[in-house]
């Protein structure tokens, strides 16, 4: 069961969180301030943080960095009635995963709470499970029912990027970039030639399907 801690100088915002996020099956800390949060992670396991920025003795900015700056990886969703752009923009420059702001909408909030603890777990885990098929990112393999495909590293950091955010479209040069790298001189359409072959690797695989986008680019659909 995973638990998260609700981070808020407002007592009844922590008490509001506290019953939404327990009525999801989570189990949930509470604290008013960063200093406070802090401690309590000192002996508790915490998966998740909830976090408002504007409180006393250390706000959520500063908490943030201070995890950040100690190499601590938690997932951040930050909370807060500051809506401006610059505000936002702080709160992902010192290390924010997440932000909404508020009045909160609770079901956008599970949402997304669901999403980050996800993609926690495939980022401490090193691997994607979609019903019998595992990609195992340090093996560079993919298995399905007791057969195992060792993929050339591009195809397979290519359909693991894609895995990670089934849903979500990416650009052809979004993915140029972060898997070849913004001063590849390879174009785009090598993105093109790789998909193709991860179409081909896996057609007839019910469990994941690779979608063209048209104008836009490409998206995994989980049908599991």
């Amino acid at each position: 069961m995973f638990q998260i801690m609700v981070v808020d100088d407002d007592k009844n915002t922590r008490l509001f969180l506290k019953a939404v996020l327990e009525a999801e099956n989570y189990t949930v800390l509470t604290a008013e301030n960063g200093e406070d949060a802090l401690a309590l992670m000192d002996t508790n396991h915490v998966d998740l943080v909830v976090l408002d920025i504007m409180m006393p003795k250390m706000d959520g900015y500063e908490f943030t960095q201070a995890l950040r700056e100690s190499n601590n990886n938690l997932p951040i969703l930050m909370v807060s009635a500051k809506q401006l752009p610059s505000d936002k923009k702080h709160g992902f420059m010192v290390g924010t995963d997440d932000y909404m702001t508020k009045p909160i909408d609770e079901e956008e909030m599970l949402w997304r709470i669901k999403a980050l603890l996800r993609r926690a777990r495939i980022a401490s885990e090193r691997r994607i499970v979609l019903g019998d098929v595992v990609l195992d990112y340090d093996s560079l393999t993919v298995s399905r029912k007791g057969e195992t495909q060792e993929l050339p590293q591009k195809e397979f950091m290519l359909l693991y990027k894609l895995l990670s955010y089934p849903g979500k479209i990416f650009t052809r040069i979004q993915l140029m970039d972060e898997i070849w790298g913004a001063d590849s001189e390879t174009g785009w359409e090598t993105v093109t030639v790789h998909i193709g072959r991860l179409r081909k690797r896996f057609e007839g695989w019910n469990e994941f399907e690779i979608v063209s986008v048209r104008g836009l680019g490409y998206k995994a659909v989980k049908k599991v």
